[in-house]
């Protein structure tokens, strides 16, 4: 009787899990379209009734520019997650490459890791394999790496380290930016956590950690973080390896 009532509890942990997660989504899209509809809207009918000249339009086109790329990120993230909640969604495992991770996050983030001048290496064996689900996983460690990037100034370093232990995987990605103060770890995949810009002004609706962790568990792996403030962070992931 003790095991089945443990086993509904859990059950209803993750409804409860799923449900704030998708309110949560919801709640993000709705706030986000309304302020970048309402504000490009009020910027258009200033200029048609010409409450502002044209010179202050134009000023304020990078501000909405940002708030259109930004709300583009969050639509895109929304869709990625989405595609894993129709039907009976199944990981498709194949066999990955670590080294070829690093080589797709070096190419993707080239210009980023250029403008800041940021280099990046990889620690651990560089013959190492996994076995997941590409999509998901990539998703995943461009996230980790985009936030990576963002936080850290300029002349530092990232690393993407390796390592086995028995039948799992840690993927780490670690940096050495602004970093983050001990009270809003435990609040980062909530919905109400404090958005931070990045150290050239980046910035992001906290949105893609939340779809992180979703994407993890469906991987049946886990997340750890570790950081503190203007020392950096460190992102792992445990992943197990899976039968192809």
């Amino acid at each position: 009787m003790d095991d089945r009532i443990k086993e509904l509890q859990i059950k209803i942990e993750k409804l409860e899990s799923e449900i704030n997660f998708k309110n949560g989504l919801i709640s993000i899209l709705s706030h986000d379209s309304k302020e970048l509809f309402g504000n490009f809207i009020w910027l258009i009918e200033a200029l048609e009734e010409k409450t502002i000249n044209e010179k202050d339009f134009f000023k304020l086109l990078p501000q909405v520019k940002s708030d259109a790329r930004k709300n583009l990120q969050t639509v895109q993230d929304s869709t990625s997650w989405l595609k894993t909640q129709y039907g009976e969604f199944k990981i498709k495992p194949v066999k990955i490459r670590v080294m070829d991770l690093f080589h797709h996050l070096e190419e993707k983030y080239a210009a980023k890791l250029k403008e800041k001048n940021i280099k990046f290496y990889f620690k651990g064996d560089q013959n190492a394999f996994l076995t997941t689900d590409q999509l998901l996983l990539e998703y995943v460690l461009d996230k980790i790496f985009n936030n990576a990037v963002k936080y850290s100034f300029s002349d530092q370093d990232i690393y993407l380290q390796s390592v086995k232990e028995g039948d799992q995987m840690i993927l780490s990605v670690i940096d050495f930016g602004t970093g983050m103060n001990e009270k809003y770890l435990s609040a980062i995949y909530t919905y109400d956590n404090p958005i931070f810009q990045g150290t050239v002004g980046e910035k992001g609706v906290g949105l893609s950690l939340k779809i992180v962790k979703n994407f993890i568990s469906l991987m049946c792996g886990n997340i750890d973080i570790i950081s503190s403030e203007s020392n950096g962070t460190t992102v792992s992931l445990f992943l197990p390896n899976f039968s192809e």
